[in-house]
């Protein structure tokens, strides 16, 4: 592997993610013919066979799928020492791969758009996954910074808290427990919920909320999607719990109403994270530092813009506290 170079673990990698030698080829403007010679040349230091031909097209072997974990780190690190050495020399702008767990897209743009306020020149990628997910991809670098809720014990990042992040159960403003005073968990159970898949924070939430009465929800739907949930409690299919971030919209024009459930809101907080093992670059740490800094006030002027847009409409949710 010492006499591998960068420009075939580029090679590499792009055969990796496009499994095919005739679009790499076109893609690098190479011939197929020098593609396949780079490609042998790796297997030849590594003495594994990296890739199985099928056809035209190629898929890779449980040795190329390991090897491609780490060209990415190694890949990653350079353009991670390029775009160090580049702020060095005063460039203020740069590229930061932020990966947030769906229910922040409600959030997070809006943090990026007053960021990039300051710092107009910075070109931000964000990517959207369940917590799982996106600590899998802070492993590889694959992201720089991960926008989640508390990440589990064990998990090898370091994890700052910026912001509250309460949970409530939504009902169509129709439903009859929306007519009542404060609801136990009794009113609950028989009813039908619409739920977030595996993996997910706010599927651990809801488990953790049932198991905690020695229950388990009755499952109507599943869905990864907060927009799906969202949707299929309005049409009557069950009731949910789901962030307040998410539905500030839509408690604001009367489509969604909080139950008044006894111990809820659940508040819980959002937290932003980055690999333990490689320090941040400096526009990386600022964006994190602004995320700490100004997050909490970010959620409560969206909030607060949804509440006066829609003034005079019902609705059922407040600004979060800061």
């Amino acid at each position: 592997m010492r006499n591998v170079t960068i420009r075939q673990l580029q090679i590499f990698v792009e055969v990796a993610e496009r499994l095919s030698l005739a679009r790499v080829a076109e893609h690098l403007r190479l011939t197929p013919s020098a593609i396949s010679f780079q490609i042998k040349q790796i297997e030849d230091q590594t003495g594994f066979a990296l890739f199985e031909r099928i056809g035209r097209r190629v898929a890779l072997t449980d040795s190329g799928a390991t090897l491609l974990t780490y060209a990415r780190v190694v890949l990653q690190s350079l353009h991670d020492a390029d775009q160090a050495m580049q702020t060095l020399k005063g460039v203020r702008g740069g590229r930061i791969k932020v990966g947030l767990v769906s229910t922040a897209k409600y959030i997070v743009p809006h943090m990026i758009a007053r960021f990039r306020e300051q710092y107009s020149d910075v070109s931000v990628t964000l990517r959207d996954a369940n917590r799982r997910d996106l600590l899998d991809q802070l492993a590889t670098g694959e992201i720089d910074l991960a926008v989640m809720g508390q990440p589990p014990p064990g998990a090898d990042v370091i994890a700052e808290r910026f912001a509250d992040h309460p949970s409530v159960i939504i009902a169509p403003p129709s439903h009859p427990l929306t007519k009542g005073s404060t609801l136990g968990f009794p009113a609950l159970v028989r009813e039908s919920f619409v739920i977030r898949e595996e993996g997910s924070g706010t599927r651990a939430l809801t488990d953790e909320f049932f198991r905690a009465a020695g229950q388990s929800p009755r499952i109507a739907m599943e869905s990864s999607s907060n927009e799906t949930i969202k949707q299929s409690v309005i049409a009557g299919i069950g009731l949910a719990l789901i962030s307040q971030h998410t539905i500030s919209l839509e408690t604001s024009l009367g489509l969604l109403s909080v139950l008044p459930v006894e111990g809820f809101p659940v508040m819980r907080s959002w937290f932003v994270a980055h690999r333990r093992t490689l320090p941040l670059l400096p526009i990386q740490v600022r964006l994190r530092d602004f995320l700490i800094e100004r997050g909490q006030a970010v959620i409560h002027e969206i909030h607060q813009g949804h509440a006066s847009r829609f003034a005079g409409r019902p609705s059922q949710i407040g600004p979060v506290e800061g």
